[in-house]
């Protein structure tokens, strides 16, 4: 699919199927990452088949072939993840480096990471801009403290950054976080992923502890994506009838996005995981809820908004801050494209107030994606409640979910270029 956009429709409004999801990006981010720095002791399974893991893996073999008098270019592109981790890893492994990304890559902070990585000795400078990519990294670390504090409310990434390494540096790492943690399910993934492969740590109230130790080895398989499970929720939730089966999913997951259980509760959808998989099923909207947090499952918050808007539910949003400093403002971008069937989002400080009152049913409307591919995996399922939806850069989908069109049209969805 090379179409700068598609037509999606589906003429019957319901579905019924079995659709297999990729790997979880987020596990198998941090999978690659943990199996490169346990020198061969830890092996992956079900590596996700998205771009940004893609990437990565590519941007790690680069780098354990980097030469020690070269300087090494590693350019990750638009893949946000492989910016952060590739940050600290980078610094662990013999090499001069220069990394960097697309132009919007360039203009996403990265110096409360590097600070903290500064603060233990790593040996980092900016190429252009402080404060933000493409950064020069002399590989070979000397670490000098053992402990430091970072910003909780930030990006989660930047400290699962800093774990992954930790139990590599001669003296371990302390990690004080400042004030309250934002996706604490993310951190606490890394943390448990860790444990997985034999590293002990400690976590007390607002300090992470990780001592120098080795790694065991073990085998780390990767559960299916939750991100990628959210937009059939809202396929169903957008149904006239609707259920789909989903493989593989676990009931007691370490993705933080298993929230979209809960959540989608309120907007007509039912889960429950059978022998064969997570069922998803069409129920009657009956909550009354009205208050949202996704302070700890923002990745959810464009799928949900949208959803919300079509179903003509005036709910509130929190916990959104982290949405306008990812692959575009995300904020922005939701309020723009929801203002094309008549829905608004308005911000009150920290609260958003979805108003849903002039919503109405377009023959057809074309959504732009703003190079985000959860604008356009959040946009489609409107083709379950409008006749024709026109999305702008399909392509988009493949940084997380490149199987995502075809499943669709698996699924009973038209989609014409």
């Amino acid at each position: 699919m090379t179409a700068e956009s598609i037509v999606v429709k589906h003429p019957s409004k319901n579905i019924k199927g079995t659709v297999q999801l990729t790997g979880s990006k987020s596990e198998s981010n941090r999978a690659l990452i943990i199996q490169a720095l346990s020198k061969g002791l830890v092996k992956v399974e079900n590596l996700s088949e998205a771009a940004d893991t893609v990437t990565l893996n590519a941007a790690l073999t680069l780098a354990s072939n980097a030469s020690s008098s070269n300087e090494t270019l590693i350019d990750i592109g638009p893949a946000g993840t492989a910016m952060r981790f590739l940050t600290s890893y980078l610094n662990l492994i013999k090499g001069n480096f220069i990394l960097t990304g697309t132009e919007r890559m360039q203009l996403r902070p990265i110096g409360i990471l590097v600070d903290a990585l500064k603060d233990l000795g790593a040996d980092i400078h900016y190429q252009k801009k402080s404060g933000f990519p493409p950064l020069k990294i002399e590989g070979g670390m000397i670490q000098g403290k053992e402990k430091i504090s970072i910003q909780g409310n930030v990006s989660s990434q930047y400290i699962s950054s800093l774990l992954l390494i930790a139990a590599n540096l001669k003296k371990g790492l302390t990690i004080d976080i400042q004030g309250e943690l934002t996706s604490r399910p993310y951190v606490t993934m890394t943390l448990e992923m860790l444990k997985e492969c034999g590293i002990d740590y400690s976590f007390t109230e607002n300090q992470i502890h990780i001592a120098k130790q080795d790694y065991q080895e073990t085998t780390i398989y990767v559960e299916p994506d939750w991100s990628a499970a959210s937009y059939w929720y809202a396929i169903v939730a957008l149904s006239e009838n609707g259920h789909i089966v989903l493989p593989g999913l676990k009931e007691h997951s370490l993705q933080g996005d298993m929230a979209i259980v809960e959540i989608m509760s309120h907007f007509g959808v039912s889960s429950s995981f059978e022998q064969d998989g997570l069922h998803l099923r069409k129920t009657t909207l009956d909550s009354e809820k009205t208050y949202f947090d996704f302070k700890e499952c923002p990745d959810l918050a464009q799928t949900v908004v949208v959803v919300a808007a079509a179903l003509k539910k005036d709910v509130t949003f929190t916990g959104l801050e982290t949405l306008k400093i990812k692959e575009t403002d995300r904020i922005l971008a939701l309020q723009t494209e929801i203002a094309k069937f008549g829905a608004q989002l308005e911000e009150d400080q920290q609260d958003y107030h979805l108003k849903t009152s002039a919503v109405f049913t377009p023959e057809t409307v074309t959504f732009g994606t703003y190079e985000d591919h959860r604008m356009a995996m959040a946009f489609a399922p409107l083709a379950m409640v409008f006749p024709e939806v026109i999305i702008e850069e399909p392509m988009v989908v493949e940084k997380s979910y490149p199987e995502f069109w075809k499943h669709l049209k698996a699924q009973g969805f038209e989609i014409n270029d």
